[in-house]
């Protein structure tokens, strides 16, 4: 009976059109079933399974969070899941655009920050870039939200421009993530 109401609930609700979809209620426990996968193509699109299940549940905040894994995978651009569902740039702008006033979001710009200048391996450099990229969207969409400003002045951290961050993505990222980046910026 409970598995059917939440089917029911997701029924009713927008479903993000950068995602795979699902009609079932996921939550970040799902991603276990994918461990074996060592951040593949399968810990992806299940990363991005489970955003949308949780998007479509009311909880854009823990939507995010699923982005940002799956922004962590272990891909170099030429898997098959990527052409059917590209970096979630323009899931993450939709989501933070879409999102209704009474759903928690956090502080994306803070959360990006913190996320970009407290990154550990693997993979670090290409996941700063893309937190560096989510934070100039989200600085964009809640542009009265703050920054840390403590951490900026303790630590010196210097936030980048928008030339800055494509020049991060270039050298960094897949072959056309930058541009997957400016279309999910053009939705802003």
């Amino acid at each position: 009976m409970k598995k059917q109401r939440e089917l029911q609930h997701l029924a009713d609700l927008e479903v993000c059109p950068y995602l795979p979809m699902v009609d079932e209620a996921l939550s970040a426990a799902k991603m276990r079933d994918v461990r074996e996968d060592a951040y593949g193509e399968l810990f992806y699109k299940q990363a991005l399974l489970c955003g949308q299940s949780l998007w479509r549940q009311g909880f854009p905040a823990q939507a995010l969070l699923m982005f940002n894994r799956a922004f962590g995978a272990d891909l170099d651009g030429g898997e098959q899941v990527l052409v059917e569902y590209p970096l979630p740039y323009e899931a993450m702008a939709w989501v933070m655009l879409h999102r209704e006033e009474d759903q928690f979001i956090g502080n994306p710009r803070r959360h990006f920050q913190h996320l970009a200048t407290r990154m550990v391996e693997p993979r670090k450099a290409r996941r700063v870039a893309r937190a560096w990229a989510c934070w100039w969207m989200a600085c964009r969409i809640f542009p009265d939200y703050p920054a840390d400003q403590k951490q900026i002045e303790q630590e010196g951290v210097v936030e980048p421009s928008r030339a800055d961050i494509i020049l991060m993505l270039e050298a960094e990222g897949i072959d056309g993530e930058v541009e997957l980046w400016k279309r999910a910026a053009a939705l802003i």
